[in-house]
């Protein structure tokens, strides 16, 4: 009994350490990148973090997205470290200060992850040693239990599509609302995300629409940005939320 209460408060300890920042989108229409978020960032990172890693992985062109980072962030008062330029990602990911993993490809992005070792890793800096991670997007995706409810191709293959886990339930970035006025006869986001819930065992989706993310501290959950989200369970009817909204339940009954 001791050793169950010894655990549990392990793990409670743990997860109060977890600070995230989950945008669904890196560009928002009439902005630059990151434009959008930038003072949730600047909130988010404050003035203890001096140097940012970042994880390009989700596209080709690391080289690109490094500078588009780097200049970013620099804008913003932080320093840009990729991961890509090192020899030794582990390493990198057991001294950074702060995480960010950009957009791009989720499947490429976690196989990535998995092929240079660093999943458990960045899951054990994050909540075991409080390191501050931001994601968007795909950064995002593979925060969540799993890359299942992603919008991208599956253009390679990871070994799994279990990702860092840092929260207990997935998300759908860019999520897009029907269009009634369409003529386009596949499947909306929403009825995609049903058939997810389909299978058995399968966890909570949050909707993010562009320009709204979800600020992670402890076991406290708040919606910010300009738009709702729409939560979809699996047996019940999906529901919406406003900015602002406290959605700390997640974290726990996921209902």
């Amino acid at each position: 009994m001791n050793l169950q209460i010894s655990v549990g408060s392990h793990l409670h300890v743990l997860m109060m350490a977890r600070r995230l920042l989950l945008v669904s989108n890196s560009t928002l229409h009439g902005g630059g990148y990151l434009e959008h978020c930038q003072q949730q960032i600047k909130d988010f990172f404050g003035h203890g973090v001096k140097r940012v890693l970042f994880i390009p992985y989700a596209l080709d062109n690391r080289d690109a997205y490094a500078k588009t980072a780097r200049d970013k962030f620099k804008s913003l008062g932080y320093e840009v470290d990729s991961i890509h330029e090192t020899s030794d990602p582990v390493k990198a990911v057991r001294e950074a200060q702060a995480i960010f993993i950009g957009g791009g490809n989720t499947f490429r992005l976690l196989k990535c992850l998995y092929d240079n070792s660093i999943i458990s890793e960045i899951t054990k800096r994050v909540l075991q040693d409080g390191v501050p991670y931001m994601g968007s997007s795909a950064g995002t995706n593979v925060s969540t239990v799993s890359i299942h409810t992603t919008n991208d191709m599956p253009i390679v293959y990871p070994p799994s599509f279990t990702a860092l886990g840092l929260v207990p339930f997935n998300i759908n970035p860019h999520f897009l609302d029907t269009d009634p006025n369409s003529r386009h006869m596949g499947e909306t986001r929403e009825q995609r995300i049903t058939q997810f819930h389909e299978e058995p065992d399968t966890p909570p989706v949050l909707g993010l629409r562009e320009g709204s993310m979800l600020l992670v501290e402890g076991d406290r959950v708040t919606l910010l940005g300009t738009c709702q989200a729409r939560l979809f369970t699996r047996g019940n009817p999906s529901v919406e939320y406003k900015p602002g909204s406290d959605l700390s339940f997640l974290l726990t009954d996921g209902k």
